[in-house]
Order: structure tokens, then C-alpha cells, then sequence
């Protein structure tokens, strides 16, 4: 019997990092079905987001599932005052993942990696696992130790 496994899992593995590989049975249509079928809350789900700077400059942003980038603070705190999505293209040469695939680890391209502070509200998170339709569940302080992002404030305020 064949083990599934991806890049990012073996990176964990190899780092001695506690982690669980969850492949999908179908393909994913939305963060709330990954976090359905992963046991998760949406907010767990990190997706890593990856920004083009002036010239040819990458930065990877962590944020929570339903978060929305606030693009005036993550200027503010980048110190630009322009930036943009990256488009698939440019994700999948940086990163080496396709996007829907992209995770903070065993990047292509070493790259500035920022996270937004409401992760470290969750014990467990999931990220992504370097291919299609499979996400890599983990602590998030070994998230955190492993990947070492900045740390700050890059969600627009949730609205009550």
C-alpha cells in the first residue's frame, strides 16, 4: 500500500514536526468545506497569500481562512506604498506550488513571510500541503518555530 504524502509533509517530517497529512477524497470548492471535511474551523485554515512588491519583490502573508487583507495596514507595516496579488504565474515561480497548493514551507524562493496576529488564537491549524486538495494539519506554535514569520495586524476589522 502506497503512504500518501507531499513536499511539505516530508519537510515536517524530516524537521521531526508532529503533523497530520489530510489528502481529500474530492476536490475542494471552498475554505469551509476544507475545514468541514479537516474537522477544523474555518479560521484554522491558513492560506498563504503571496504579494508582489515594487520590481521583483515577493512577500508571503499568513492569514486566517474568512480574514480579508486590510492592503492599507500590510503598506504601513511593508513600508510601500504599492502592492499587489500576485497572479498564478508569478505564485507558482516563487513559491513552487500552484496556488491553491502554496504553503509557507519549502518555498522556491526564500521570501519575506509575515503572519497575522489572530493565528496564535488557535492551538491547531492547517495549511497548505503543497499540492492539490490535501492540507497539512499542525500546532501552530510549530508552525510558528518552524516558519518564523512577523508577527502583525493585516485583517480589516470584523464587522459585529
Amino acid at each position: 500500500m502506497i503512504v500518501p504524502s507531499s513536499p511539505v509533509a516530508q519537510l515536517l517530517e524530516q524537521a521531526g514536526v508532529d503533523h497530520v497529512l489530510h489528502i481529500h477524497e474530492t476536490p475542494i470548492r471552498s475554505l469551509e468545506d476544507a475545514a468541514r471535511e479537516r474537522g477544523l474551523d474555518p479560521r484554522q485554515i491558513v492560506r498563504s497569500l503571496v504579494f508582489r512588491l515594487e520590481g521583483d519583490e515577493f512577500i508571503l502573508l499568513l492569514a486566517p481562512g474568512p480574514g480579508k487583507v486590510s492592503w492599507a495596514k500590510l503598506r504601513r507595516f511593508l513600508g510601500v506604498s504599492r502592492l499587489t496579488t500576485a497572479d498564478p504565474a508569478e505564485v507558482r515561480r516563487v513559491t513552487g506550488y500552484v496556488p491553491g497548493a502554496v504553503s509557507p514551507l519549502g518555498l522556491a524562493t526564500p521570501m519575506r513571510t509575515l503572519a497575522d496576529r489572530s493565528l496564535l488564537a488557535q492551538e491547531t491549524v492547517s495549511i497548505g500541503a503543497g499540492i492539490r486538495d490535501a492540507g497539512i494539519v499542525l500546532a501552530t506554535k510549530d508552525l510558528l518555530e518552524v516558519v518564523r514569520p512577523e508577527i502583525g495586524d493585516f485583517l480589516e476589522a470584523q464587522k459585529t
